[in-house]
């Protein structure tokens, strides 16, 4: 049975974002930094250890390999990693949406 972990990390989720269409380790960083406006920075030792364990998950799988490129390898996310990323998707969709007990004053105090 593949391991699907919920919640996922920050980290995670961005990558899987970012892994949608083929991408290599440092288009990741900066989708992931753009996407966020700055407030996610990948270091390359947290980006390239979150690629393995998602490989191992069977999350993303290795589109390309340059191999004249000193291994410079594009990813992309597989459909057990969409899943897992819908699942994640639809668990912060569920917080946001019971946060807004908050705002109509709902809580018992």
């Amino acid at each position: 049975m593949p391991e699907i972990d919920n919640p996922l990390t920050e980290a995670f989720y961005y990558i899987l974002l970012a892994l949608r269409r083929p991408n290599h380790g440092y288009g990741v960083i900066q989708e992931v930094e753009q996407i966020t406006d700055g407030r996610v920075v990948l270091g390359a030792g947290t980006l390239y250890g979150a690629l393995q364990t998602l490989q191992k998950r069977g999350w993303i799988k290795i589109h390309s390999a340059d191999l004249d490129a000193r291994r410079k390898k594009e990813y992309i996310i597989t459909d057990l990693g969409k899943q897992v990323f819908q699942r994640e998707r639809a668990r912060l969709e569920e917080l946001v949406e019971n946060g807004k007990i908050m705002e109509e004053g709902r809580l018992e105090n």
